[in-house]
């Protein structure tokens, strides 16, 4: 049996010395550093080898110039949004720290029982008059099967006493469900969400993963609500 619940730039002095074809020889330059010296020493190469009677067109001496200046604000473009990525990992983490002990719903149908307790979480598209609801244990075979009436678009959780269709009380072990809706006799959009307790965060190289202990390990961005 179910029950369910709703659910910064530089000094002219600087700028003179690299139009004066010097640069800055210490090391820990960044690439776009190194391409403007390079560029701007090649310019002034280009400015003092050129015609008298036939100067560079003014046209294509700014456009040269916006060339460098595209390529600078690429760099220091970069350099902000790493910054700012590593900031929201890092407020992701204390988020994500902050859940330990809690439940959390996630996609997933897996339905674990335990002293003859177990909770599943629903999520619709859209609203529907009818929701049935299937449990399967370890070995594919159907042990109950129930209505869960009318929902309203959203996630809600249903709990459930471990009995099959019978009433008989089944052992505790790994349970899975599956969920069918409908609207007017169409079919709604269900999918099946499985919900653990968070026993610990992991961080990996593209963030954070939950332990759910016997439900593995799912990304912190995954979790569709929290109970």
């Amino acid at each position: 049996m179910t029950t369910t619940s709703s659910a910064t730039s530089g000094t002219n002095g600087t700028i003179f010395d690299k139009v004066g074809g010097r640069t800055d020889t210490s090391s820990g330059k960044s690439t776009a550093s190194e391409l403007e010296d390079r560029f701007l020493t090649l310019l002034m190469a280009q400015v003092r080898s050129q015609d008298p009677l036939n100067p560079m067109d003014n046209a294509q001496f700014t456009s040269q110039l916006a060339q460098l200046n595209t390529v600078n604000g690429i760099e220091k473009l970069n350099t902000t949004l790493s910054s700012l990525l590593a900031g929201y990992n890092e407020a992701q983490g204390m988020q994500a720290a902050g859940i330990i002990g809690k439940n959390v719903m996630v996609a997933g149908n897996k339905l674990p029982l335990a002293n003859a307790q177990s909770v599943g979480g629903i999520e619709l598209a859209s609203a529907a008059d009818t929701v049935t609801l299937t449990i399967k244990d370890a070995s594919g075979k159907v042990v109950q099967t129930e209505s869960l009436g009318e929902r309203a678009a959203g996630s809600f959780y249903f709990a459930w006493d471990g009995k099959d269709a019978d009433g008989k009380q089944l052992a505790d072990g790994n349970y899975t469900f599956s969920v069918e809706a409908q609207a007017n006799g169409k079919k709604v959009d269900a999918k099946a969400m499985q919900i653990g307790t968070v026993n610990a965060v992991v961080r990996n190289g593209t963030g954070f993963m939950l332990d759910l202990g016997s439900m593995g390990e799912v990304s912190f961005s995954n979790v569709a609500r929290i109970i």
